[in-house]
């Protein structure tokens, strides 16, 4: 099988890492990929964003099958080009897409499944924000306002507030900018990413993760696109996520067959474990960044014949899903200043240590890995337990020389020390 991943953070590394564990994969290749990704698979500079670009592309190295990592080609429905290229593709479909392209959508999805979620509403008029606010924030009891990006915002277009001027001037700005605003309560409770290969109304989960989107350690600071994750969750009762699967992905799953939308991809739900039982906090199309890292450092089974079983639509043939004992902690290394606008092109040293992934990296002409995004590196450490699996990836991670660059250190912190519970 010749399998080509499209994207370039520290997912598609981790993806690559899998695939070439896969023994049916005999070759990989990636695009665009990035200085890491260079080292252990054929790369080629593509526009992501074309469908044109990518089969044409595919076509070229003969792919055998297209995985698409991130979500704005899977929105824009490049997914759906390679498809109609006769092309097995894992990625949904631009339509299916929606249930991370639209907010909107994704409610609507999940109020037809009967799904528990946040409440909701859509505020696309200046006039109406004020009155909006005061139903949905601390005045309403709730213990924060949420006010998100209806569209795509790469994991930053979220602010979680106490403060009513904060929430106010981050809706306005959005407002300002042509975006619709989505105001929602507040859900309590620890916070879970559960990842599903969904083919139609077949459900395959993988072991859930916990990330951490704060850039700051004791989650403070603002939102990023995430500085850590780790995996397994020691303190999730396999029973919930038997519950998650059953009344939450399933019913969505089957809500898009019944409205001609079918999902067949990674189906990623963010969730919430509240006082009443696990609540949506989203839907993402696509694997996340960083959880991905984490769990599949964990895979036994042959990643590659899994995404071609739900592109091919086989996965209800696939059978159980195999894993290694242990836990993996992924840590992100981000450039100076970021989520604001990061410092680039400095010189990376440690950068290819085994367990180091690359997304902000490029090499350059005279050989060196330099900075050139604002999260660079992902380092991945696996143990017999989180302690264990938290030592190796810090050591990894101070082992990474890079002007300015900053992690924090609490990833699985207060979960390896059981001060987390349901």
């Amino acid at each position: 099988m010749r399998v080509l991943v499209i994207g370039s953070g520290a997912r598609e590394h981790a993806l690559l890492l899998a695939l070439r564990r896969d023994p049916e994969v005999e070759e990989v290749a990636i695009a665009p990929g990035n200085a890491g990704t260079a080292i252990i698979a054929d790369q080629y500079d593509v526009d992501v964003t074309s469908g044109e670009a990518v089969v044409k592309l595919a076509q070229r190295l003969k792919s055998d099958l297209v995985v698409i990592g991130p979500e704005v080609p899977l929105v824009l429905g490049v997914a759906d080009a390679v498809r109609e290229a006769g092309i097995a593709c894992f990625g949904p479909t631009k339509d299916a897409a929606r249930i991370e392209g639209s907010k909107a959508f994704a409610k609507d999805v999940m109020t037809k499944a009967g799904v528990r979620t946040a409440s909701s509403e859509i505020v696309d008029n200046p006039g109406h924000l004020d009155a909006a606010l005061d139903r949905f924030g601390p005045p309403a009891g709730q213990a924060a306002w949420v006010v998100k990006d209806d569209g795509l915002a790469a994991g930053k277009g979220v602010v979680v507030t106490t403060d009513p001027d904060t929430a106010r001037a981050h809706a306005a700005s959005l407002l300002d900018s042509g975006h619709p605003v989505l105001l929602e309560s507040f859900l309590d409770g620890p916070e879970v990413s559960l990842f599903c290969v969904v083919d139609g109304e077949t459900v395959v989960p993988l072991l859930p993760a916990q990330d951490f989107k704060r850039i700051e350690t004791g989650d403070s600071g603002p939102n990023t696109g995430g500085m850590g994750a780790y995996s397994p969750l020691p303190w999730l009762p396999e029973a919930v996520i038997t519950q998650i699967v059953d009344e939450i992905v399933k019913p969505v799953a089957a809500e898009l067959v019944a409205r001609g939308s079918s999902f067949s991809g990674l189906l990623y739900a963010g969730l919430a474990i509240t006082s009443n039982g696990p609540a949506v906090v989203e839907f993402n199309c696509r694997f996340g960044d960083p959880e991905t890292q984490a769990v599949l450092a964990l895979l036994e089974s042959p990643l590659g014949q899994l995404l071609r079983a739900a592109a091919t639509g086989e996965l209800a043939s696939f059978g159980d899903l195999q894993w290694h004992d242990g836990y993996a902690v992924a840590v992100v290394v981000a450039a100076e200043n970021y989520p604001g606008r990061p410092r680039l092109g400095d010189v990376i040293t440690g950068s290819e240590a085994d367990g180091v992934l690359h997304a902000g990296t490029a090499r350059r002409d005279d050989g060196a890995i330099v900075s050139s995004g604002g999260r660079v590196l992902s380092v991945v450490g696996t143990g017999p337990d989180l302690s264990a699996a938290r030592d190796v990836a810090y050591s990894l991670a101070k082992s990474i020389k890079l002007p300015g660059s900053h992690f924090r250190t609490d990833i699985a912190l207060a979960a390896a020390e059981g001060r987390i519970g349901l």
